[in-house]
């Protein structure tokens, strides 16, 4: 197909709310002050050929409806905010939904707050597909004729990006979205070492260290290659990935992690109708890499920026007690506005 410049449009404004103002306070408003009401799903464990199981989250519907995977960023799950609201976005439209917990990341419905370990000395990454591959496989399987599209947040729209460039044309996927992709892993790492990004660096490696300590004690010989010490003092996500994330995974070092996970080397390969969302005020990304990630997209990605609008928030609205998510409303109209 022809490769070049991807189909752009142009920088919106999204009447981003007055009462949450500036990028931190849309990152964090979500988790605060959103509705957590959890949604009836229905789990299932699939198990994975390496002897672990991955959490599914099916939302039912009417047999024979499209169906949506979902895909949650750092340290989410199927009831974190975002993906409850964008499950709940699917349903009003006559969809399905089936959300996938990455390895370590699955809450117990009934204390959300603790998640489940995993059956196998590792967690998950920001490049992990085999995984989705599995679910995609799966659930195309079960259901054949059925469309199947996916939306992604933050590093599950990462994790998106880069199945989409590995499978092309023959991916089973009929279209995605992607909201507030960290498309280069390394820049986004320096970015959020920075100013007032480095807030979100201590909160993520306080559940990311414990996960390692937790695989550290069930499972001793398979993790004695791994540096306590280091693992302890990593104050920056550059720190964590060398002394964890790239040894429990394969990889090198972070430096390795990073250029072979990041989405951006994909984006030329991708095949299907794909529609991401980001924000110019991502506290995650720098804007020279997002200007990267565009250039080198294929000409089946549409990319859409808006001025404001945080990570993963893209909260609008003029009233406090009537907010919208504008990324959430926009990626699944875009997808369910497409022939079923």
């Amino acid at each position: 197909m022809k490769k070049g410049r991807a189909v752009l449009e142009e920088v919106t404004e999204i009447g981003a709310a007055w009462w949450v103002p500036g990028a931190h306070f849309q990152t964090t408003w979500g988790r605060f002050g959103r509705s957590r009401r959890l949604l009836a799903f229905e789990r299932e464990l699939l198990a994975t050929p390496d002897g672990d199981e991955l959490v599914l989250d099916h939302l039912t519907g009417e047999p024979g409806t499209p169906r949506v995977i979902l895909l949650h960023g750092l340290e989410g799950s199927s009831f974190a905010v975002y993906m409850l609201g964008l499950a709940r976005l699917i349903a009003a439209a006559g969809w399905r939904a089936t959300a996938v917990n990455f390895r370590s990341c699955a809450r117990d419905p009934a204390r959300p707050r603790l998640w489940l370990p995993t059956r196998r000395p590792r967690l998950y990454h920001s490049g992990e597909t085999t995984d989705l591959d599995l679910v995609v496989r799966t659930l195309t399987a079960r259901e054949p004729g059925v469309p199947l599209y996916a939306i992604g947040v933050s590093i599950g729209g990462n994790v998106l990006l880069k199945w989409l460039g590995e499978t092309g044309a023959r991916s089973p996927i009929e279209a995605a979205a992607t909201i507030s992709v960290p498309y280069d892993l390394e820049a986004a790492a320096r970015h959020l070492e920075r100013g007032a990004s480095r807030f979100y660096i201590s909160f993520f490696l306080r559940t990311l260290k414990a996960k390692v300590f937790d695989l550290l004690g069930r499972f001793p010989d398979e993790t004695r290659h791994l540096v306590v010490d280091l693992v302890r003092r990593a104050q920056t996500f550059r720190a964590f990935d060398d002394a964890a994330t790239a040894p429990l995974h394969g990889f090198a070092g972070a430096a390795d992690y990073y250029l072979r996970a990041s989405s951006l080397r994909y984006l030329s390969r991708v095949e299907v109708p794909t529609f991401c969302v980001n924000s110019a005020d991502d506290p995650f990304l720098p804007a020279e890499a997002l200007a990267r990630a565009r250039a080198a997209a294929s000409d089946d990605i549409a990319f859409q920026v808006t001025r404001r609008g945080g990570h993963a928030a893209f909260i609008a609205g003029r009233l406090p007690w009537r907010p919208r998510y504008w990324a959430e409303e926009r990626a699944v109209a875009w997808l369910t506005g497409r022939p079923a």
